[in-house]
């Protein structure tokens, strides 16, 4: 009997890396003449452009051509691929409105996923040129520089990143938690690229992040980016990040943080 033995996950960084560097080309080139070809998704601004389009087809080609039997999960073509062990997960860019407006950040971002666990992923922040890369049990960097998230231990000097849904009615409940927060930290930062924020987070150049709303592809890279700087990744009242909840925090203010915005009822709502 004959064993396959699992893929290696520096190896699919390797390849992760390269797709997304030449898909972050694609977008910087693309961006001008994107903004010509605007449609809309869910609501009137939630913005998605021939860029997503285009550089989705960039990344995912070059997965099948590379690794022809793996599956990709891409934000806007869906599941592509047979499987086979290993499944992509890819934001071709994350931070559409930014891109729209010329405003940083937005980036690519791509994750892959063994056995239903993410084992490597890498964002490309693509208007800055910044990445960053993780292997699960090999911890997270940027610029070859090993990351260890913030040192802060009280949540009323936290710099908190967040962000906001499409649809008005869950944009109003977030802002109400928000409102109540605020006063009990240092301050909250909204960037508008998921990805990047969980990437701040584990840098320590915000201090956590949490939000509501996200799909897989949004969070998979930037979330293991975090916990390997050592930050706690999770949902909320026990919950595994996802879509009704991620929060990102460095153990020592996790429990501060976690705890009020589990009182604040910050997973509900529409």
């Amino acid at each position: 009997m004959t064993t396959t033995a699992p893929p290696d996950p520096a190896e699919l960084l390797h390849i992760a890396v390269g797709a997304v560097r030449r898909a972050a080309g694609t977008a910087r080139a693309m961006r001008a003449d994107a903004i010509g070809d605007v449609a809309t998704k869910s609501t009137r601004t939630d913005i998605v452009t021939a860029a997503d389009r285009a550089v989705e087809r960039l990344v995912v080609d070059h997965l099948h051509e590379v690794r022809p039997g793996d599956a990709v999960l891409g934000e806007e073509y869906g599941a592509t691929g047979t499987g086979g062990g290993v499944r992509w997960l890819l934001d071709p860019i994350d931070g559409t409105v930014n891109y729209l407006y010329g405003l940083a950040p937005y980036a690519v971002s791509l994750a892959a996923e063994v056995a239903g666990r993410v084992v490597c992923g890498v964002v490309h922040e693509v208007a800055g040129g910044e990445e960053w890369t993780a292997v699960r049990g090999g911890g997270a960097y940027r610029a070859g520089r090993r990351l260890a998230g913030s040192a802060v231990v009280e949540l009323a000097q936290a710099l908190v990143a967040t962000g906001f849904g499409y649809a008005a009615e869950r944009r109003a409940y977030q802002a109400r938690v928000l409102a109540q927060l605020l006063p009990e930290i240092r301050d909250v930062r909204r960037f508008g690229a998921a990805a990047v924020d969980l990437c701040l987070a584990a840098e320590g150049r915000v201090d956590a992040y949490f939000e509501k709303g996200l799909n897989v592809w949004d969070y998979a890279a930037g979330a293991l980016v975090a916990q390997e700087a050592g930050l706690l990744v999770s949902g909320l009242a026990g919950a595994e990040p996802g879509p009704t909840f991620v929060l990102a925090a460095p153990p020592a203010i996790y429990p501060a943080l976690h705890d009020r915005l589990v009182e604040l009822a910050a997973a509900g709502g529409p």
